[in-house]
C-alpha cells in the first residue's frame, strides 16, 4: 500500500547553497537528496525560501492551513525549515492542526555543502515518521538526529550540535532505527482539547527578566497589545517593584507567568514573599506550568485569536501542567 507524504519546504540551512548567503535550494532540488521508499509517494509544496528567523506568524498561519488540507486528503506531512525557530512552527501546527495523520517537523544543522550535512538522514527519518500509520495520536512531532519529540517538549538546546533537539523534563518518544520509526512514550493527551482557529488578529509580547530590570520594557507592554509572557527567573520569581506593573496588566489582559530557564515546572506555592511564583499568581499572572515562555507565547496567541476568554486561557495552560487534576 503506497502512502502519500506532503512535503512543505520553507528553506533554512538544510537548502542553503554553498557559502551560507541567502539563495536557497528549490523543494525539489532539496527533496532530491534523499531516495523515498518505493511504498512513499511524495507530494512537494516549494512554501518559502527563507531563513527560520525570517519567517512571521502569517507564514505559519498561512501553512496550518496548507497542512491541514493534506491531512484531510490523509496525506502525512513533512514540513522543512531552517532550526532557529523549528520548535515555534511545530509548536503552533500543533495547536491549530486537526491530527488526522503524522506531522513532522525537520530541518538540519549543517549546509548541504559542508562535510557531514545531516539534512539528508534528517528528511528520510521524517518521511518515515510521516508515513508510518502507528505515529498518529502523537501530536506534531520534531525529528532530527533520529529522535522523535513531541512538539510541545522540544527545544533547540544548542547553537552548533547535530543533536541539539531535546525535550527537557521529558525526553524523545522514540527514534528512527533503520529507517523504521520506534515510538516508547505517548503523550497522555492532546496538546490542547480541539485544533484552535487563528479567527483574529492577535498580538502577544514576550517579556525577558534580567538582573537590575528597571520596569522599562514592561511600560512598552500597553494597549497595542493582547497579551504578555514573563520569562522570569527560576520558578516564577520577579524583583519585587515589578510586582504592582505586572498585577496592573494583568488586570486588563492576560499575562502568562514562565520560567525563562527553558526547562522544568513552574512552582505555585514553594516560595511566598513578595516577587514569588505564589505572590504573583496571586495577582491574576497565569501559569505556564512546563511550557517555556516561546511556546508560551504561541500557545497565548493562538487562545486570543480563537476569541478564548480569560477563563478559557488558563484551562488551557492548566491542562499542560502534568498534575491530571
Amino acid at each position: 500500500m503506497t502512502t502519500t507524504v506532503s512535503v512543505f519546504t520553507l528553506g533554512g540551512t538544510i537548502s542553503a547553497h554553498s557559502g551560507g548567503g541567502s539563495a536557497r535550494l528549490t523543494g525539489s532540488q532539496t527533496l532530491a537528496t534523499v531516495p523515498v521508499p518505493d511504498d512513499v509517494k511524495t507530494e512537494l509544496h516549494d512554501f518559502r525560501r527563507l531563513p527560520g528567523s525570517s519567517l512571521t506568524l502569517e507564514d505559519l498561519a498561512a501553512l496550518a492551513e496548507r497542512v491541514d488540507e493534506a491531512t484531510a486528503a490523509g496525506h502525512g506531512v513533512v514540513v522543512v525549515q531552517g532550526t532557529d525557530t523549528l520548535e515555534e512552527t511545530a509548536f503552533l501546527l500543533d495547536v491549530v492542526c486537526a491530527p488526522r495523520t503524522p506531522i513532522v517537523v525537520t530541518g538540519a544543522m549543517r549546509r548541504p555543502d559542508l562535510p557531514g550535512a545531516d539534512g539528508p538522514a534528517n528528511l528520510a527519518a521524517a518521511l518515515a515518521v510521516a508515513a508510518d500509520p502507528r505515529c498518529r495520536g502523537l501530536g506534531v512531532l520534531v525529528v532530527l538526529a533520529d529522535e522523535i519529540h513531541a512538539a510541545r517538549h522540544a527545544r533547540k538546546a544548542h547553537t552548533t550540535s547535530l543533536t541539539t533537539f531535546a525535550s527537557p523534563g521529558a525526553g524523545p518518544l522514540g527514534r528512527v532505527v533503520e529507517g523504521v520509526p520506534r515510538i516508547l512514550l505517548r503523550p497522555q493527551e492532546p496538546t490542547v482539547e480541539r485544533p484552535l482557529r487563528l479567527r483574529n488578529a492577535a498580538r502577544v509580547a514576550l517579556l525577558t527578566l534580567a538582573i537590575g530590570d528597571g520596569g522599562e520594557l514592561l511600560e512598552a507592554v500597553d494597549d497595542g497589545f493582547d497579551g504578555l509572557v514573563v520569562a522570569a527567573f527560576g520558578a516564577g520569581h520577579a524583583p519585587q517593584w515589578l510586582v504592582e506593573p505586572l498585577a496592573a496588566r494583568a488586570a486588563r489582559m492576560p499575562v502568562v507567568l514562565a520560567s525563562r530557564t527553558g526547562a522544568g515546572p513552574l512552582l505555585s506555592e514553594t516560595y511566598r514573599g513578595p516577587g514569588s511564583e505564589a505572590d504573583l499568581l496571586s495577582r491574576g499572572l497565569i501559569s505556564a506550568g512546563s511550557l517555556d515562555a516561546p511556546k508560551a507565547r504561541l500557545l497565548l496567541h493562538a487562545l486570543l485569536a480563537d476569541g478564548a476568554d480569560r477563563r478559557a486561557v488558563e484551562a488551557a495552560f492548566h491542562r499542560l501542567d502534568g498534575s491530571g487534576a
